[in-house]
């Protein structure tokens, strides 16, 4: 240890303990380095998002490519809202409005693994010290970088569906169709045939339904996921340089990362062993690629003991799977999600709070394991410090991660067929507790 080593840290823990001059800022590096993140993060999310939809069957409803961008654009913070011929849903003027507030997270974070991946690694090989101009350099060519693009992908981000009924039902409450092969349909409890009757009721022969992505509010949100997603980055990785004491926090910060993203891979390893034994494998793996860090942070979140409040009114209630359904009902009116009253309706629900109370245990004991040793004689010091640590970046990620596992959507028109008009989904977290929370454990 050296002498200068206040907070117990080694000079490898980062390099703002260099004594060395930082490096110039190589320019050329630079910008060849924002367009391989960018570029590589669109392509992957790309490719996550068709290969989605495709599994999901979505692409004999519509145009792939126009999806794609608006899945891709919502992924990363933007908002797409219904359009189109209104009239042809027996709604038209001022009624005839929707929003879908949602992110689908499987997309989004495999672009934020691979952004992060490509600006850290001549970060991590550079032999001379980097300095804070390097550092807001490349973060900041790679923002803007993003952000023109997404402009683009916002504005292709626009299409129209045709939807034929009789992909979707054989129109006489039977299963047959798109609807009768859904995944887990038959598994939803009392839902599985009601939901199939009375949605083959619902459709008509043919509709359609347009969607457009909201440009201004998406460059916006996407702007503010690519600066976060930098700035978690930065904080992980032990080859940037932080203000002083900002460093203290990196091993609680990577454990966390690390325990989040072992989360997601166990809940796509459970989704490969459902599609497995089910039916029809692919539109299980479409769905997990989508959304399974979606299913698998509200569960974290829920098993933390993260109170939840939701709603469901109106015919989109009906798609509500069990034991959510059981327990906003159809009411229209705001209720409490809990571990408790889920587990009313499973009992299965109680394995979320050991789930989620292993993986904060496996966080402190990671974060230990990177913090560097303390002084001879300071173990209780080191204890106090790690657990305080630990306490801040929890305070800040499980309502982060709660926030972003949050959704609304609200229909205002008749969407297959059947009237939607004042149909409402939503789902979001006490940010308060969350923090609380987060901090506690």
């Amino acid at each position: 240890m050296t002498s200068g080593d206040t907070y117990g840290y080694q000079a490898r823990d980062g390099p703002e303990t260099a004594p060395t001059t930082p490096r110039a800022v190589p320019w050329g590096n630079v910008l060849l380095t924002a367009f391989a993140a960018v570029g590589w993060s669109y392509s992957a999310m790309a490719a996550v998002a068709a290969l989605g939809l495709h599994l999901l069957g979505a692409d004999a409803q519509g145009s792939l490519g126009p999806m794609t961008a608006a899945v891709v654009t919502m992924a990363v913070g933007g908002k797409v809202s219904p359009s189109g011929d209104v009239t042809a849903f027996g709604i038209s003027g001022a009624a005839a409005r929707g929003t879908i507030d949602i992110l689908p997270l499987g997309v989004g974070l495999v672009g934020a693994l691979l952004l992060a991946w490509v600006v850290l690694r001549p970060l991590r090989q550079a032999r001379e010290p980097v300095g804070a101009p390097e550092v807001a350099a490349r973060t900041g060519t790679v923002a803007a970088l993003f952000f023109v693009v997404l402009g683009g992908l916002a504005w292709a981000g626009r299409s129209t569906i045709s939807i034929n009924g009789a992909l979707l039902g054989n129109g006489q409450g039977g299963t047959g169709g798109i609807l009768g092969t859904l995944p887990g349909i038959g598994d939803l409890g009392d839902l599985g045939g009601g939901l199939l009757n009375g949605l083959d009721q619902l459709v008509k022969d043919k509709a359609s339904v347009g969607f457009r992505a909201d440009i201004g509010a998406s460059m916006t949100g996407g702007l503010i996921w690519v600066l976060a997603v930098l700035a978690i980055a930065l904080l992980a990785s032990r080859a940037t340089p932080l203000p002083p004491g900002w460093a203290a926090v990196r091993p609680a910060v990577w454990a966390l990362c690390v325990m989040l993203l072992a989360a997601v891979v166990a809940g796509l390893a459970a989704a490969v062993y459902s599609a497995i034994t089910d039916g029809h494998p692919g539109r299980v793996v479409g769905g997990a690629l989508l959304g399974a860090p979606n299913g698998v942070w509200l569960g974290t979140t829920l098993g933390l003991f993260v109170p939840w409040y939701g709603s469901a009114s109106g015919p989109l209630a009906v798609l509500l799977p069990h034991p959510l359904a059981a327990v906003l009902g159809t009411g229209g009116g705001e209720r409490s999600i809990t571990v408790a009253g889920l587990a009313q309706a499973d009992g299965r629900m109680w394995l979320l709070p050991v789930a989620a109370v292993t993986m904060m245990l496996a966080a402190g004991v990671l974060a230990a394991a990177r913090t560097p040793a303390v002084r001879r004689g300071s173990a209780w010091r080191y204890v106090a410090g790690s657990a305080g640590r630990l306490a801040v970046v929890g305070a800040g990620a499980v309502p982060l991660v709660a926030w972003l596992t949050g959704f609304a959507v609200n229909a205002d028109l008749s969407v297959f067929g059947f009237d939607a008009v004042g149909s409402a989904l939503t789902l979001h977290p006490s940010l308060a507790l969350a923090a609380l929370l987060g901090a506690a454990w």
